[in-house]
């Protein structure tokens, strides 16, 4: 079949495509930027569109003769009329699904029982989604489903790192609540499932895996697998938001996100019927235990924080062909080295192996930028040593890489403005020239009082850490060829 993906730079949606392209299906990606797909293993495999679900005439060449579609596209923080903009893009997509002739949607949402009054704002909002997403009359398979296990998953990674990282913790209301875990592989093949179980279209099918529990016993069970002690103190005080706020501070979780995730746990979010297992009897849902083995053993294709908007909203890319309304910074090292271990060593930067230079300094910026809800330190890197558009690395983002002489990072901390720090690795006679520049764009008079304040600390770490690349760089070229992967 001709298939259209959207969301496909997101957790679920990365992974989806190379399953129906392993299907044998021709798959279509929509994306706002398709540079972000960049790197991506199947990415000269697909048809790259780019279009936004918010700007309708963007939508209709995407849908053209395309016979089913997957819309994987929802707010995870709660900004001022997230609710609106999310009905608005789903009434688009189904209307432009109408008239391009799709015969399928498929949606993915969360499940909460519609009736419960105590039913979250954010998943009733993933509701109401659903809804809009079948105003135009294409018929759509909404599955719902509540946390979903897999190594990258946001869920996953916040019971990750509480348990990890706390052999005491308190254990608020909502982590007694009954929830139905799934495991990424089993929400990965319902989707693709329902391309071929018709009888499933203009039906609302709740998926969870074989296991009821709570968030208490995932936690639990997880410390049983890793071979830790931990002992969970309840505190009745802790409400949702309060309860983002300590995730926020334990996990990498920004509290904007975490709060609608954790106010989701208000309520129980089990599967209440058993139509999944009429629709899809070939598909036997895997228990936690075998869920979470799978979590801890694979790498992550995908991670959430893939999707993950910056603090300063869904920027798009930007090419810095004008210096105007810039602040620039550039330094220039000679390095003998090749190019390709100059670009080694600069996109290595980040996650464990840190920043090479200062990283006291680095953390001291991350814990402040957690301080006012930014992302922080905390989300690391997909792999220690390859970079693709659009991965974060630790409060950046890869706006772009092209090996090997580029990488450009785009701030997502909170800065009043907008930063970007880009390193270059450009082939001279016997050696190669490192060219590191700092970018910003100060909005008014508060982004330009941050960058002259902090202009003589940026100088000094930016300096060094330019130093510290030259060095790494050079001593690996000393090393020689046969050295695989920069260490720790």
């Amino acid at each position: 079949m001709r298939i259209l993906v959207t969301g496909a730079t997101g957790y679920v949606g990365g992974r989806l495509v190379p399953r129906l392209l392993a299907a044998g299906h021709q798959v279509r990606v929509l994306a706002r930027d398709p540079a972000r797909l960049a790197g991506r293993p199947w990415e000269a495999r697909v048809a790259l569109v780019r279009g936004d679900v918010l700007d309708p005439a963007t939508l209709g060449p995407a849908l053209q003769g395309v016979e089913a579609a997957y819309y994987l596209i929802h707010s995870m923080d709660e900004r001022p009329g997230f609710h609106e903009r999310d009905l608005a893009a789903a009434r688009a997509f189904g209307g432009a699904a109408r008239s391009a002739g799709v015969g399928r949607l498929i949606y993915l949402g969360g499940l909460g029982d519609d009736g419960a009054s105590d039913l979250s704002h954010h998943l009733r909002s993933r509701h109401q989604t659903g809804k809009a997403l079948a105003e135009a009359g294409v018929p759509v398979t909404e599955f719902r489903a509540a946390v979903v296990v897999g190594s990258g998953s946001l869920s996953f990674e916040i019971v990750r790192h509480l348990v990890e990282r706390l052999p005491v913790m308190v254990a608020p209301r909502w982590v007694y609540r009954r929830i139905q875990p799934i495991a990424i592989d089993d929400v990965l093949a319902y989707l693709v499932a329902a391309l071929t179980a018709r009888e499933s279209a203009g039906r609302v099918v709740e998926i969870g895996g074989a296991d009821v529990l709570t968030y208490r016993d995932m936690m639990l069970g997880y410390a049983r697998r890793r071979g830790l002690r931990r002992l969970l103190v309840p505190v009745p005080f802790l409400s949702p938001r309060l309860s983002s706020h300590w995730v926020h501070w334990m996990t990498p979780v920004p509290w904007g996100i975490a709060r609608p995730l954790i106010e989701g746990l208000r309520s129980e979010v089990v599967v209440r019927d058993d139509l999944a297992r009429r629709l899809f009897p070939a598909i036997a849902p895997l228990r936690y235990a075998e869920a979470l083995e799978r979590a801890l053993e694979l790498d992550p294709e995908t991670r959430w924080t893939d999707a993950l908007a910056s603090s300063q909203g869904s920027a798009p890319a930007v090419l810095l062909t004008s210096e105007e309304g810039f602040i620039r910074e550039r330094r220039q090292l000679r390095v003998p080295a090749p190019a390709e271990v100059v670009f080694r060593v600069f996109t290595g930067l980040g996650g464990r192996r840190g920043w090479l230079f200062a990283d006291w300094a680095w953390e001291l910026r991350g814990l402040a930028d957690r301080l006012v809800g930014g992302v922080g330190l905390r989300r690391g890197r997909r792999d220690p040593n390859a970079l693709r558009q659009g991965d974060a690395v630790d409060f950046w983002r890869v706006e772009r890489v092209d090996p090997p002489a580029l990488l450009r990072l785009r701030a997502e901390m909170k800065v009043p403005g907008r930063a970007w720090l880009q390193f270059e690795a450009r082939p001279v006679a016997e050696g190669t020239w490192l060219v590191q520049t700092a970018f910003f764009e100060p909005r008014g008079l508060a982004g330009l009082a941050y960058w002259y304040l902090l202009y003589p600390v940026h100088a000094l770490i930016f300096s060094g850490l330019a130093r510290r690349i030259a060095a790494r760089a050079r001593d690996l070229a000393a090393e020689g060829p046969a050295v695989p992967a920069l260490g720790a």
